[in-house]
């Protein structure tokens, strides 16, 4: 063998994606980190698109349907291999390339045992090999770890059906009287004014009108509690915790005075990056809400917590391993602050809006139960068709709504006056 053929053989084409989705992954199964958190020291080196998503999607796909190849690799297996063993992660990877994204078993093999170099190839080998020949399927339908399904309850199996694929790409249009422009020019379809959903896949920032500013990425559930407010009319309006800025973005287009407040420097700096864009105009501040005084009391307050994000599973599938009670609990304890906090900086008849994006009941329907100010109900007619509000007057989204048209994250959003 020449040395061009050995160092093929060592370093297959494709093999830094996988290396970098294997990295991916230990950051979110050993070391709690988010998919976003991780992607960026995870492909480094990484230089072209498509490796780089190749590499999510493995990560995520893993992430998906982790209970399901943890089945199939322990029946495969006299001994059971240890949670974090990395033969097991290599497994589960070299399983999803072949059961979800269609590689063939021979290009799994030859890009799945290099990263056991020093390890038990043998083992994995062995596994993978007994899989294919008895032709092994994965559900039609992840099965959620245990713990997740019990707190999901009666909505789990729906949620569960609307993570198996990722989901489309929404939009939001900084002008929604050009909807169906621009459903013509991006190929999509709209659920509600101003929205427009398209395929994934293609790099957002080579899509027409992503450089002229007419749309932000932002999914459609994420956009309802900042049309729950109206429109500004050049009225104040508080957006607390409000970076990355998809719904400072849209309060601007509506016509609020916006104050944008958040404590994360590099999250801001994608919010201004994105009113420069979009040509919007915001106040940016950069503090703490639970420390911050406000000079002035607003007109609205659009409260977006800080949250467990377990409502964005279909698009961050890290959440379904990465959160448990002691991480509900934190979040829980910091909304109640902030929203104690915001109710004290509205003006009289002014509104309030708190929004999580958690399929956790503490962390909305709960802490609804207990704010002191007069309720100002959700109504159908303000919704997207095919969503209705609570008895109650909220709303409470999950991914498995409008399943037949893509889904949608999991948000908790109630609405309340100030007297």
């Amino acid at each position: 063998m020449n040395q061009t053929t050995d160092s093929h053989a060592k370093n297959p084409p494709g093999l830094p994606a996988r290396r970098a989705a294997l990295k991916l992954l230990d950051a979110v199964l050993r070391r709690g980190e988010t998919l976003d958190q991780a992607e960026s020291s995870a492909t480094r080196g990484v230089h072209e698109f498509a490796d780089r998503a190749l590499a999510r999607a493995i990560a995520g796909d893993v992430l998906r349907w982790l209970v399901d190849l943890d089945a199939l690799i322990d029946s495969a297996t006299r001994n059971r291999l240890a949670d974090d063993a990395k033969p097991r992660m290599v497994l589960r990877m070299m399983l999803v390339q072949w059961l979800r994204l269609d590689t063939p078993p021979h290009a799994v093999i030859a890009t799945g045992l290099p990263l056991l170099a020093g390890g038990p190839r043998r083992l994995a080998h062995g596994v993978f090999s007994t899989l294919a020949r008895r032709e092994v399927k994965l559900p039609d339908v992840p099965t959620l770890p245990e713990e997740v399904a019990a707190r999901w309850g009666e909505h789990a199996d729906a949620i569960a059906a609307a993570i198996a694929q990722p989901p489309p790409l929404d939009l939001t249009l900084r002008d929604p009287a050009e909807t169906d422009k621009w459903v013509a020019e991006l190929e999509g379809e709209s659920l509600a004014p101003g929205h427009v959903r398209i395929a994934r896949g293609a790099a957002i920032a080579k899509l027409p009108g992503y450089g002229e500013g007419a749309w932000w990425v932002q999914d459609l559930a994420a956009t309802l509690p900042a049309r729950l407010l109206g429109a500004g009319e050049g009225r104040s309006v508080l957006d607390l915790c409000a970076a990355p800025g998809g719904k400072t973005l849209q309060l601007a287009a509506a016509g609020w005075k916006v104050t944008a407040l958040d404590k994360s420097v590099g999250r801001l700096e994608i919010l201004r990056q994105n009113l420069e864009r979009t040509g919007l105009e915001a106040q940016v501040l950069c503090a703490d809400a639970l420390e911050w005084e406000a000079p002035e009391q607003f007109d609205a307050i659009l409260l977006d917590a800080p949250c467990t994000a377990t409502g964005t599973c279909r698009r961050h599938p890290d959440v379904i391993h990465r959160i448990g009670l002691r991480q509900l609990e934190e979040m829980v304890e910091i909304q109640e602050a902030l929203i104690t906090r915001a109710a004290g900086w509205l003006k009289p008849g002014g509104r309030l809006v708190y929004a999580t994006c958690s399929l956790e009941e503490e962390e909305g329907e709960e802490h609804a139960e207990r704010i002191g100010l007069e309720p100002d109900p959700i109504t159908a007619q303000e919704l997207p068709a095919g969503l209705q509000p609570t008895p109650e007057g909220w709303l409470r989204t999950h991914p498995g709504m409008l399943a037949d048209k893509g889904g949608m994250d999991g948000f908790f959003v109630a609405r309340w006056r100030m007297a």
